[in-house]
């Protein structure tokens, strides 16, 4: 079973001379302790092409010390990392190669740096006596491993490096305005900020080791790393982006011929890629949040696989369908898996939320008992399910799929033509087709036929709210308030859908409440009043939409 503990922490280092200051009276320190020292050894694991390294992302087996065994490191922001741990063993455990796997694919992961580390630790404490923060001195050496590219046997192959490093990491009361109190006593001491994120980071650099270019890095589109900056990781993410650096021969030419005629001289296949690439991103970096079942992180995922869905079609002008759609087919599929436990639990909440708004005196019989078994029927193995969803070799083969998508994008001639024209008109297009869609919808009869006509309006409401977000960088203000106002009216058809799917669960309770001989007159109360909050959906459609539909709107996004 893997453990998980959120790491926050300052990395500095010093030369040999440098002595540490003594830090009671910093802030709440009030003293130091002595907590003794540790002979650490490391091996480091990645892909011969450092995937890892390239995401900021470390794989460990260490002996020594309190907390030996593999720790995963995986960045949450800058100085901030979750490390999951697992006990020894000899090779990488599967609870943990499962949360890179979208990262490394099925490439093998191997030894890449050896450290061993002389670690002396002191502790912070306060007036009271409670620990605040820990000092690591550490005295480190480093090795290429064995696996390492060109390592020759034992890691042979190329020179070790040796530093010296210090790391403060929080403890129990402790936060991260102490942390900037010790930095400046550190920094008045001669204490350097460190020049890498990690150690390993540091290895790499100092061992001379880089990638393969196997693999598109996953950082986005401008380059952003969450976990802070340094040389060897720079290098390893370029090494590993390969061709992804070139956007295809299309995207090259286009560029030199749009250079100078979009804002900033972007292309339209700049645009477009910039927020391809950032969806991709999002499904990469959240496949271990939602293995990990954090919070949102279905949600959130799910939501990318949409985004990127809807850019494929909004964009097809710049991005070929022929390689796009089957793609899109796979992420449908994603997105349906992803909503099984999403839809249940936001559905739940609603009835929940709904029958804790119901007089008591209309509360009649075992409702909320019949709630939550009606709930728990239906999540039964979900969590299982979606697991294995992302365990199997369909997954496997969409994240391969995304992964060659940026390395070669299926870039059209009109990638090349400066970005406000060919965006723009990709978002009057989906407009025109949500115009059409609200005008079937609000001519249709009431009943079955004009709720699934306003559904459909919702989701080419948020296909043309898409399209304006992945716009803006080309567009600008112009885009970002189409983007609102379609929105507004995504929510209003979105609260109208929910209420179809709630009526549709609560008939279906009341149904087994009568079998059961509960009775059903709170389920039928709560049926009434989402019948309600959807009619009155429905008379607010029209005004909203002739406020969203002005001409001059649209008139806006025009270059």
């Amino acid at each position: 079973m893997a453990d998980t503990v959120r790491e926050i922490e300052r990395k500095y280092e010093a030369d040999d001379d440098t002595g540490l200051p003594d830090l009671a009276g910093v802030g709440r320190i009030a003293a130091v302790a002595e907590a003794g020292t540790e002979d650490l050894d490391a091996l480091y694991y990645d892909t011969t092409g450092l995937r890892l390294a390239a995401d900021g992302i470390t794989l460990r087996r260490r002996t020594g010390g309190k907390d030996a065994g593999w720790h995963l490191k995986l960045p949450v922001a800058p100085g901030v990392r979750d490390e999951v741990r697992a006990p020894l063993s000899e090779e990488p455990p599967p609870e943990l190669t499962a949360l890179v796997r979208s990262r490394v694919l099925d490439r093998e992961l191997v030894p890449v740096v050896r450290l061993r580390t002389r670690r002396t630790v002191r502790v912070l404490k306060d007036t009271a006596g409670a620990p605040l923060a820990e000092v690591a001195e550490d005295a480190v050496r480093a090795w290429p491993a064995a696996g390492a590219a060109g390592a020759g046997e034992g890691g042979a192959g190329r020179a070790g490096a040796r530093w010296r490093e210090i790391e403060v990491e929080l403890l129990g009361e402790g936060d991260t305005g102490l942390l900037d109190e010790i930095g400046r006593a550190l920094a008045a001491a001669g204490v350097r900020p460190a020049s890498a994120a990690s150690k390993l980071e540091r290895a790499l650099a100092e061992t001379g080791q880089g990638g393969d270019g196997s693999a598109p890095h996953t950082a986005g589109p401008d380059e952003r790393r969450t976990d802070g900056s340094g040389k060897a990781a720079a290098k390893a993410k370029s090494k590993a982006k390969g061709s992804a650096s070139t956007q295809g021969k299309a995207a090259a030419k286009g560029a030199a011929k749009g250079k100078g005629a979009g804002k900033k001289g972007q292309t339209a296949g700049d645009v477009v890629l910039r927020y391809a690439r950032e969806q991709v991103r999002v499904i990469i970096e959240l496949d271990p949040a939602v293995r990990r079942d954090l919070p949102d992180a279905v949600h959130r995922m799910r939501v990318a696989t949409r985004r990127l869905r809807s850019a494929f079609r909004s964009y097809s002008k710049v991005l070929d369908r022929a390689v796009t759609r089957p793609i899109g087919v796979e992420l449908k599929w994603l997105a349906a898996e992803l909503g099984v436990e999403r839809d249940r639990e936001v559905l739940t909440g609603r009835l929940r939320e709904a029958l804790d708004g119901a007089p008591g005196t209309l509360r009649l019989g075992p409702v909320d008992a019949r709630l939550r078994i009606w709930s728990e029927r239906r999540r039964a193995g979900a969590r299982e399910q979606l697991l294995a969803v992302l365990d199997g070799p369909r997954h496997l083969s969409l994240l391969k799929t995304l992964h060659a998508f940026l390395e070669e994008p299926p870039l059209r001639k009109a990638a090349g033509r400066p970005a406000p024209e060919v965006v723009a008109g990709a978002v009057l297009k989906d407009y025109r087709r949500l115009a059409r869609r609200t005008e079937a919808a609000l001519a249709a009869p009431a009943g079955r036929e004009r709720d699934e006509a306003l559904h459909g309006a919702r989701k080419a409401a948020k296909r043309t709210r898409y399209a304006a977000e992945a716009a803006r960088p080309a567009l600008g203000r112009p885009a970002k308030k189409f983007a609102r106002r379609t929105k507004r009216v995504q929510q209003l058809l979105g609260d109208h859908q929910d209420s179809v799917v709630a009526r549709a669960a609560l008939r279906e309770l009341a149904t087994q409440a009568q079998q059961a001989g509960e009775g059903g007159f709170t389920f039928g109360l709560l049926y009434g009043r989402e019948e309600a909050l959807a009619a009155d959906r429905e008379r607010a459609l029209p005004e909203l939409w002739r406020k969203v539909s002005r001409r001059k709107h649209r008139a806006a996004l025009r270059p």
